[in-house]
């Protein structure tokens, strides 16, 4: 289904993948998989195959929000206190699309208030 070209232009390349798992849930997936090493950005974008353009946001959005670890070249899975919210909430998502179903994200955009529209 196309979309339009304001969605096009405003949207980031993580909104509009339909598959269900951004960049960031491969880097965490990763990350997780491999909890007692630390990787450099090239390391983890061939492991997980998050594009070279993306890979250091990725990274510095997961460090914003706690979930890895940065020192020098190298990164790893964050602390486990903040890794065990993120983990819940992914699991808590997982069990909620297995019970009711995924969302259809074209479904949902069609029904969302634009917020346009509400001025």
């Amino acid at each position: 289904m196309p979309i339009d070209i304001e969605t096009f232009e405003s949207s980031t390349e993580d909104r509009l993948q339909h598959n269900g798992e951004t960049n960031a849930d491969r880097v965490m997936q990763f990350l997780a998989a491999n909890p007692d090493q630390a990787f450099t950005q090239s390391e983890i974008r061939d492991a997980t195959g998050v594009k070279a353009g993306s890979i250091s946001v990725v990274l510095s959005r997961l460090e914003d929000r706690e979930l890895v670890r940065h020192k020098g070249n190298y990164w790893a899975l964050g602390e486990a206190d903040d890794v065990a919210a993120y983990t819940s909430m992914v699991e808590s998502t997982r069990t909620a699309n297995d019970r009711f179903g995924e969302e259809d994200m074209d479904e949902w955009l069609e029904h969302a208030v634009d917020d346009e529209d509400t001025e």
